[in-house]
């Protein structure tokens, strides 16, 4: 397939894009402008976002984004997790949770849990559905996993998280057609560097 081809297809496939998708692209792009932010408005956005997501790769992408549908629900309950943690303060002033670095332990963990959860879902993939992508789906979703866990407690290290696996993402949506979530992963790959970059400006402003 030649680079006409290609815009064809996009094209094509461009006008074909739901409403679904439009709600779920609009609302992820918010929960991450919040998200850059460190406002609690990150949850309900992205609460809407992953739900509607959800929806679209379990019963639009044929054969389904099963990792990927599967990823979304977590994200909706440790979405609700982390709107849990941000809210919790010590006193009027003092939030339990402020922006840090993960420590040394934190990070390991976070790594051991991406490494098993990618194991875990490659193999299910691969062994017990029709998935055409079993290993890459596998690191978008662990990758995913690991972030959203990073962030329910203001680690600084969920940015990094979030840009590996948006990079992975951004082919993977590509491949199974859908164009205006490659976009917004390609967005998001830009968001999050920002969003690290922000997250590290205001970590040193409190730090001094």
């Amino acid at each position: 397939m030649n680079f006409d081809d290609i815009y064809a297809q996009i094209l094509y496939e461009s006008q074909n894009i739901s409403v679904l998708e439009w709600i779920s692209t609009l609302a992820q792009v918010m929960s991450v402008i919040f998200a850059q932010r460190n406002h609690i408005w990150v949850y309900p956005t992205g609460i809407l976002g992953v739900l509607t997501a959800a929806w679209v790769y379990f019963f639009a992408a044929h054969p389904p984004l099963y990792a990927e549908g599967f990823l979304h629900l977590y994200y909706c309950g440790i979405s609700i997790y982390g709107w849990y943690n941000w809210k919790m303060k010590i006193d009027d002033s003092s939030l339990i949770y402020p922006i840090r670095w993960c420590t040394s332990r934190e990070r390991t963990s976070g790594i051991v849990l991406f490494l098993a959860t990618w194991l875990i879902i490659s193999l299910i993939l691969s062994q017990w559905t029709n998935s055409d992508t079993p290993y890459l789906d596998a690191v978008v979703s662990a990758s995913a996993i690991t972030a959203m866990w990073w962030m329910t407690t203001r680690k600084i290290d969920n940015w990094l998280a979030w840009i590996f696996s948006n990079f992975f993402a951004i082919p993977l949506n590509f491949y199974k057609g859908f164009y205006l979530f490659t976009f917004m992963y390609l967005l998001f790959l830009i968001l999050a560097y920002i969003g690290y970059r922000q997250w590290l400006l205001m970590y040193k402003s409190s730090e001094s």
